[in-house]
């Protein structure tokens, strides 16, 4: 039976209905984490109650996924993948994500230069600027939540340029795939290296969870589903609901398996399980192709400010709270919670309207893709 191939983004909608969902789930859970410390000692103590994986890696999976079905279309066309179309990709790829990092990093300065949150400014350096704060070593006490942007950062360096060497012996398909299992045991194997049984608790999230070189496996299985689903669409629809039970099952697993962090698995098998769990929800979820009234309008709105919402939650928003008008009783909390979120949403999507869809419509109108 030969294999039918089609593009991830094949629906007649520039969106996914599905898929949005997924993304804001993402990151209402990346939210929920960073603004929890507000609800200390409330009746919504540790809210919200139900446990899920950390959104993170569902950003990761998702975020491969894509990338990964632009990649393949790319190196399916007649014309041959060179380092001309891989500087291309790039191009699209930074205009997307650096000039929202780059001036989140610059506000992040300012507010801990002037003493608006209490952050240590000595530890802003030019890594910083080349997403090298957390490449082979963790770092601490500055703009904390831009590890995970680096670990994306280097993952889509990397695996586009193995691309391109394996592209000079095999076929699209082989090749694709097996950047892709290199991109997934690599760090796993490192992981394994690095196995620490006496780190304590802050040097484990850290370390094992924060350091580039040890999470760039996280993306790989965004990869994995985009060549599934292009290759053999036939499959990718016909298991979607085994698929998805499969990851509702491995989620329930992860959440209520308890291990020390000292311990083999969080050490090195959670950080493959998890997005594995977050790989299975992307079959059913992609079939969702479009959603109605204002429930899919507000899904649709949280995924597309999702990228500013990661940026200014925790910093530019919990800690501002926190350093300067921390919750003094109950009711106080749950108020100042309910600012918090208020003012995620509000800045981050100004700073969409204003600043990120700009630059993306610039991004379109002068490099042709």
């Amino acid at each position: 039976m030969s294999c039918q191939k089609q593009s991830v983004n094949s629906s007649k909608s520039d969106r996914n209905f599905g898929l949005d969902i997924v993304r804001a789930v993402a990151i209402l859970l990346v939210v929920f984490g960073h603004g929890s410390y507000l609800l200390t000692n409330t009746f919504l103590d540790n809210f919200p109650y139900v446990k899920m994986i950390d959104g993170v890696d569902i950003f990761f999976v998702l975020s491969g996924f894509l990338i990964g079905g632009i990649l393949l279309k790319e190196i399916n066309k007649e014309t041959r993948f060179g380092i001309r179309e891989l500087t291309h990709f790039w191009k699209r790829r930074w205009f997307r994500t650096l000039p929202n990092y780059y001036l989140v990093l610059l506000l992040n300065y300012l507010v801990v230069h002037f003493s608006i949150i209490h952050e240590d400014i000595s530890q802003y350096n030019w890594k910083f600027l080349v997403f090298c704060q957390n490449f082979a070593s963790p770092f601490f006490g500055f703009f904390w939540e831009s590890w995970s942007l680096s670990i994306e950062e280097w993952f889509y360096l990397s695996s586009p340029l193995f691309l391109v060497l394996f592209l000079r012996f095999f076929s699209p398909k082989k090749s694709f795939l097996l950047v892709t299992i290199l991109m997934m045991f690599a760090p796993l194997a490192y992981r394994i290296i690095c196995l620490n049984p006496s780190m304590d608790n802050f040097w484990y999230d850290q370390t094992f969870r924060k350091v580039v070189v040890m999470r760039l496996d996280s993306i790989s299985y965004g990869l994995l589903a985009s060549w599934a689903f292009y290759y053999y669409s036939m499959y990718w629809q016909k298991f979607k609901y085994f698929s998805l039970i499969a990851g509702i099952g491995l989620i329930i697993f992860i959440v209520n398996y308890t291990a020390p962090n000292t311990s083999f698995y969080k050490q090195a098998l959670m950080f493959t399980i998890t997005p594995v769990s977050a790989m299975f929800l992307l079959p059913f979820a992609q079939s969702l192709q479009s959603g109605r009234g204002w429930v899919a309008r507000a899904v649709s709105h949280i995924s597309k400010i999702s990228y500013s919402m990661y940026l200014i939650n925790l910093a530019l928003v919990a800690e501002v709270i926190r350093d300067n008008f921390p919750p003094v009783s109950e009711l106080d909390g749950i108020f100042k919670y309910i600012l918090f979120w208020i003012f995620v949403l509000l800045g981050s999507t100004l700073l969409y309207t204003y600043f990120e869809k700009p630059v993306m419509n610039l991004r379109d109108r002068k490099i042709d893709y």
